[in-house]
């Protein structure tokens, strides 16, 4: 049986407590089972833009020394659009799997990543549609906030974590786990462990981890 890795990703926070995870999911377990594939590890990224190079994501970065290490050489993807909403960011993830020996697959349109010319002019069409869509979502974000700001006279974004009451006690036990050696995903693990609950969603994630320890300085 050939062994993957499925890849999730988000890009808003408040779409953490929704279904993108769990419908991802479903997805790639459901070509997996297909295929005879099984899935050894779930990587999720949380609030991470598909405009962002891969090299910025800590999920997909993790994934990366993760697939080069031990064996695993395939990676499941529910769309492209998971993988990049930026044609240069998509075509370079898929050029650098392409070097470095990897397979990606998109359980959705699975045939997309071939080198057949006419597969790569689909790809790409398809990326620049991926890219319009998203430039399009933030014009609208940014017309609402601006409707908002002219009716009540401001438009506050989320505070940052650790300006709510316990959120300071929280952010220094991270950092004792973190200066002990422990990793972001092992944190995560400890704080869901011991009912340690995040300000929003159910529970945490190594990105919601690698996010606070890094605008706090302990990474």
């Amino acid at each position: 049986m050939k062994k993957a890795i499925a890849y999730l990703r988000v890009s808003g926070r408040g779409q953490v407590e929704g279904d993108g995870f769990p419908r991802q999911l479903s997805a790639i377990k459901k070509y997996a089972s297909a295929n005879d594939i099984k899935i050894v590890r779930v990587f999720q990224e949380e609030g991470v833009s598909g405009c962002t190079d891969w090299e910025s994501r800590p999920a997909f970065s993790e994934m990366m020394e993760l697939l080069l290490s031990n064996g695993t050489r395939t990676v499941l993807v529910e769309r492209l659009d998971r993988v990049a909403r930026d044609l240069l960011v998509q075509e370079s993830v898929i050029g650098d799997f392409q070097r470095k020996g990897l397979t990606l697959i998109s359980v959705s349109e699975p045939d997309l990543l071939s080198d057949d010319p006419s597969r790569v002019l689909m790809r790409q069409m398809l990326g620049a549609f991926f890219q319009y869509e998203k430039t399009l979502l933030v014009a609208k974000l940014r017309a609402a906030r601006q409707r908002i700001k002219a009716n009540e006279g401001r438009c506050e974004g989320r505070k940052p974590y650790g300006t709510a009451a316990g959120e300071a006690a929280i952010i220094e036990y991270m950092k004792q786990l973190r200066r002990s050696g422990m990793a972001v995903d092992k944190i995560a693990e400890k704080l869901n462990t011991e009912s340690v609950r995040p300000r929003a969603g159910a529970q945490w994630y190594a990105t919601s981890v690698y996010r606070i320890l890094k605008a706090s300085q302990a990474l």
